[in-house]
């Protein structure tokens, strides 16, 4: 019991050896010397919290907060000592705090639940008992063979038995675990692969031992040992054999496989970064706020109590006649009583400590990201999605991103790769009704009109058929006919591309009339115009990146040995000797500033001689046990040369909508972009060009292919000399997996100089938690910049969950990313408005709510400590303990939260159209130690002029009646407390630039709620009350003409000073945010004015306004987007 609550709580692992044995099936050793090794279940965990944890894990959260803690602290004072105001005062409010805050959190949490569930609940099949049993996904053993048909996905990490095919071969693609969309081969080993029915796998004795769980994605050691008869087969396992969760089956019906990583020791899951609680960079100012207050409250209650015992040296104030001492207090110890006020004076000026702002910050966050998905700008038509807010604590973090950190595949692009343009001989061609045409010809033939081929460009598209490792649907290559109807038009074929740029051109090539059919063995099928021809696969050169290329050698229908190759310009150019090399050149360039994906093609006939001695080669090189690759690669190379360069294709990797302008606006806002792929050296850098994170008049570094670690301290050096020498150029930076990991290992000060200073940041090749581990550097950087990770894919949880802001894209590649977000939507485009909208009003709202919080205690509480030196340190209150306790609940709370939920300073279209603004309140501007202290001393200040200006102006020569009768202690505090109200209420209404009938209601509502509160609570003599030293104070107070003059000339004293402020420098020292408000309030005016013209008289109004969005939607409404609405529309003028 007791090791199963610990592994409950994450202290305990389920296994301890280095290596794991898998029995498969389960079939454990009879011997009764065997112990099962223990293994984790499979069920994936995204949550925070469990039903065992919540209540202390959540309170251990909330009692950090400095507030929490210090409430928790006086609430205990309260039951211990006798003080002035009930522990209720303390406890309650604090209850409630804790209890809203918990409730919120459990809700969220509870999502994160129910998304788990529907993942462990998937239907999955495993084998039992000699049948196929189905059962949930979550009921999964490691040792369990496991069905999977096509396009399902792995539901955990497997080792492969057996497939439909007789080579025990499957396709997969991992789009959602690294972001390549290619199809990846992975083979069974031969002894297993022959058992493809339930019947034969039942019967499989084998044992499989491996490593133990790992993240790396690319890394899999074990060996399989299976018993055959008498003798035991022994084989080695590789990444080729395992099958990762998340991964996803194509061309394949089904796979049978067995199960050695479950749930949380599933490489996918080991890739995600452990749910951590993130706190907003204006909480945390909160907090130091809070100890700087903390040391105020201090300060004074220590204050109190030396001047109370100074006041009491003197015998006719320690004891007077009207108040004598107990035998008992004549006793106790000084030290005692000396502490015992001291704790009173803290409890009477505990209200300093605002509890009630964690309240409202809560409110205000929950309730303002409904906003969010609300907004018809962040809505996706297409998809039907909306954005979604799954962490509401970190709405204000989207105004403060100095740094955004995306993937690439289905974040920026739409994941399609589309025929563009291709070269043959020295002549561009596009692709027009179904057929090649050379640049310039516009002339259309009829629909369905088959044309013939030039030989060149038969050729051509023949080398795109052949050369590339495509695989097609095999429910598409049975029958007779191939993929061609009786009338000659061709069927579209689903094809399976190790490369997304292979299958576009494959795609294309189909369209224009040469059509790849697909492999039967050693064979390759293509269908020319209708017309069949055979071609023998001989050899495959692979695609390694030190070549940039890769080749076939294939014998034609007619006994011809031909090798067919193509590549990056780079690598096939310089290889080629005939052909129409400069002008193939030009185009490629002409292609590349086009944003295109280029790929030059080219060929080569060998004599039988020369095949002869390249085959003898290559068969010697693949057979060497030393110096293996080495070898290969020397022969390659004496095999692709005196190439005939037959052209090049441009392929483009479709942008989403807006990619561009989205990345360029974040540039202007300040804010660096940096894109993290596991994509391919070759197809990031395009991609980044294409997308604007490059541009061309960029200088572009490279720090790639490091294989040691001097060679990267000398290139990082390098690269950093250069960037001194040119620091007028920007510079952007490309970077691999292999040399981010030698630069971080012991050059990591040097690395993040150099990342610095470029304009964009480019990172190939990463595994899932180097993207975290990049996110994570610059977090902890000197500067602490906030950082924001989007991506879709499960292959980006890791970065989402490290950053500050975590964003996911609701693409194609299933919900983890999603799922393990605080904010999702449905594409890239959406994040400026976020960002430059919603992160800037959220920051604004809530720097000005958690300012203005602090302000109106200090308000609220200096007088009483004032009061303090008119009634000898008695500790006697100033206000009654109804005005306490409710001056933060209901006096003065409702105006301050709508402000934060409705508030505009500025036009959102603004905000959206200069992004320049965004840098306005980058680092925290508006929670500095400026505006704290400016706040702090103006509530000092009206504080000061509440009491001293009421004490002035009613002091003791001043009756209150016509018969004589004075102020009181009760009548003076109220009229303290009736200023106060007024004055802090006004102060709001001043910082507010945007009024809807709302604002109106609480500000001027709460106002007159205190004086119909105030008159009800002291007019009526409420039996549930032991004394009511209220009783007709407040009538009393407002039936002198002198206190109301008294109250109109405090709260104009206080507010003068503030709006003579606002105009002096909104006039003499505008800010460029003040200079957008006072154009904006002009174009306000004006379209109030609009709104009251006739329709025809409207529409030439707002025409004259550039900036408007005016959207007509018939011919009696014009939507007009306005500061306040998404839409404000003119109906029937």
């Amino acid at each position: 019991m007791l090791r199963w609550v610990r592994q409950q709580l994450g202290f305990d692992p389920p296994h301890q050896s280095d290596t794991r044995t898998i029995y498969i099936a389960n079939r454990f050793p009879q011997h009764g010397h065997y112990v099962p090794q223990k293994f984790a279940d499979n069920r994936i965990i995204s949550s925070k919290y469990t039903v065992w944890n919540f209540v202390p894990k959540n309170l251990f959260e909330q009692f950090r907060r400095v507030a929490n803690f210090y409430f928790l602290i006086i609430f205990l004072v309260q039951l211990m000592i006798d003080t002035p105001t009930s522990p209720i005062t303390s406890g309650l409010p604090l209850f409630f705090v804790i209890t809203v805050t918990a409730i919120k959190q459990g809700y969220e949490d509870w999502l994160r639940h129910k998304a788990d569930n529907e993942v462990n609940g998937a239907p999955v099949y495993v084998v039992r008992s000699g049948g196929l049993v189905k059962t949930r996904s979550k009921n999964i053993r490691v040792g369990d063979i496991v069905r999977v048909a096509k396009d399902e996905t792995f539901p955990v990490d497997l080792v492969l038995l057996s497939s439909d095919r007789v080579d025990g071969s499957c396709h997969v693609t991992t789009a959602s675990l690294d972001g390549e969309t290619n199809l990846k081969t992975h083979v069974a080993v031969p002894e297993t692969a022959v058992l493809q029915s339930v019947a034969n796998l039942d019967k499989l004795v084998a044992v499989i031992e491996c490593q133990q769980p790992e993240a790396d994605l690319y890394r899999f050691v074990g060996r399989i040992t299976v018993s055959q008869q008498t003798e035991e087969i022994v084989r080695p396992l590789g990444p080729e054999s395992l099958l990762l969760r998340g991964a996803r089956l194509k061309n394949t019906k089904e796979i049978f496989g067995v199960a050695v990583y479950t749930g949380m020791e599933t490489k996918m899951a080991l890739n995600y970064k452990s749910k951590s609680q993130k706190r907003s960079a204006v909480e945390k100012s909160m907090n130091s706020f809070l100890i700087i207050y903390l040391i105020i409250l201090l300060f004074e209650a220590i204050l109190s109590t030396i001047l109370k015992y100074a006041w009491q040296a003197e015998e006719k104030w320690d004891e007077p006649w009207y108040n004598e001492k107990t035998e008992h207090e004549r006793n106790s110890s000084k030290i005692l009583r000396f502490i015992s006020d001291f704790l009173a004076f803290l409890v009477l000026y505990n209200f300093i400590i605002p509890i009630s702002l964690y309240v409202t910050v809560e409110m205000q966050k929950f309730l303002g990201s409904f906003f969010i998905g609300w907004d018809l700008d962040l809505y996706h038509e297409e998809t039907n999605q909306r954005a979604q807010v799954n962490t509401s604590d970190l709405n204000e973090e989207l105004g403060q991103v100095e740094y955004v950190f995306t993937d690439k595949t289905g974040t920026l692009t739409e994941n399609e790769m589309q025929f563009r343009e291709c070269s043959i001989n020295g002549i561009k061609y596009q692709e027009v009704n179904g057929k090649l045409t050379p640049e310039g010809f516009t002339e259309d033939s009829p629909d369905g009109n088959r044309h013939s081929l030039m030989k060149e460009e038969e050729l051509f598209l023949k080398a795109v058929c052949l050369c590339h490792t495509v695989q097609i649907n095999a429910d598409q290559t049975d029958g007779a006919d191939g993929p061609w109807h009786a009338n000659g038009i061709a069927s579209p074929l689903e094809y399976y591309a190790s490369s997304p740029d292979e299958k576009a051109l494959v795609e294309a090539a189909s369209r224009v009339g040469v059509v790849f059919t697909g492999t039967s063995g050693d064979s390759m099928e293509v269908k020319s115009l209708g017309k069949s021809e055979r071609y023998k696969l001989l050899h495959v050169l692979e695609f390694d990146p030190n070549r940039r290329r890769m080749s076939v050698i294939v014998e034609s229908p007619s006994g011809e040995k031909l090798l067919f190759t193509k590549g990056a310009e780079s690598s096939i150019l310089p290889r080629s000797k005939s052909g129409e090399i400069d002008k193939t050149r030009i185009h490629v360039d002409e292609f590349a500033l086009k944003g295109l994906r280029t790929l030059c093609v080219a060929y080569r006939r060998f004599t039988p001689e020369e095949y002869q001695e390249i085959g003898k080669r290559l068969h010697e090189a693949r057979t060497a046990l030393q110096q293996r690759e080495e070898r290969l690669a020397d022969v390659f190379n004496f095999i692709e040369r005196d190439l005939e360069l037959l052209g090049a294709t441009g392929v483009e990797d479709k942008l989403q909508e807006k990619v561009q302008e989205t990345i360029e606006a974040l540039r202007l806002a300040g804010i660096k972009v940096w894109v993290l792929t596991g994509d391919k050296h070759e197809t990031a850098v395009s991609v980044s060009l294409s997308c604007g994170h490059f541009h061309r008049t960029m200088n572009i570094l490279e720090l790639v292919q490091h294989k040691s670690d001097s060679t990267c301290a000398e290139q990082l050096r390098q690269l950093a000399k250069r960037i001194k020498e040119d620091h007028v150029i920007q510079h952007g930076l490309v970077v691999d997996g292999t040399s981010l990991s030698l630069a971080l290992r012991e050059h990591e000060k040097l690395f993040m100089e150099v990342c610095k200073n470029c304009s964009a940041v480019l990172c190939c090749r990463m595994a899932p938690l180097q993207k975290a581990k990049v996110v994570r550097l610059l977090k902890t950087s000197p500067e602490k910049p906030i950082t924001l990770a989007i991506g879709d894919g499960a292959n980006d949880v890791s970065m989402i969950q490290e950053a500050h802001v975590g964003i996911g894209i609701m693409g194609k590649e299933g919900r983890q990313a999603v799922r393990n977000s605080d904010y999702a939507i449905a594409r890239f485009k959406f994040l400026s408005k976020l960002l430059f909208v919603h992160g800037h009003l959220y920051y604004i709202r809530i720097a000005t709510l958690v300012q203005y919080f602090f302000y109106k205690n200090v308000c609220f509480i200096t007088p009483q400590f004032l009061y303090q030196f008119f009634c000898l340190f008695s500790q006697q209150t100033l206000y009654d303990s109804v005005y306490l306790t409710l001056y933060n609940i209901c006096f003065t709370s409702l105006p301050v939260l709508i402000y934060s939920l409705f508030e505009q300073h500025v036009h959102p279209h603004v905000l959206q159209s200069k992004p320049v603004l965004y840098r306005d309140i980058s680092k925290n501007a508006h929670l500095g130690f400026k505006p704290f202290l400016y706040w702090t001393i103006l509530g000092f200040f009206h504080a000061f002029v509440f009491f001293y200006g009421s004490y002035l102006l009613m002091g003791e020569d001043t009756s209150l009646l016509g018969n004589g009768q004075m102020f009181g202690n009760w009548t003076f505090g109220t009229l303290v407390f009736t200023v106060m109200v007024i004055t802090v209420t006004m102060k709001m209404a001043l910082e507010t630039h945007f009024w809807t009938w709302i604002n109106h209601f609480v500000t001027w509502g709460s106002i007159v709620f205190y004086f119909i509160f105030s008159l009800f609570y002291g007019g009526i003599i409420w039996p549930f009350l032991h004394t009511q030293d209220m009783y007709f104070v407040f009538v009393q107070l407002l039936s002198s003409g002198s206190a109301w003059f008294a109250i109109i000339l405090i709260v104009v004293a206080c507010l003068f000073l503030d709006v003579v402020k606002k105009v002096l420098y909104r006039h003499l020292q505008p800010t460029s945010t003040e200079k957008v408000q006072m154009y904006s309030n002009r174009v306000a005016l004006s379209d109030e004015f609009i709104a009251l013209q006739p329709l025809s008289r409207a529409r030439n109004q707002l025409s004259k306004i550039r900036w408007k969005k005016i959207r007509v939607q018939s011919a009696q409404h014009v939507t007009l987007l306005k500061a306040g609405t998404e839409g404000r529309t003119i109906g029937n003028c």
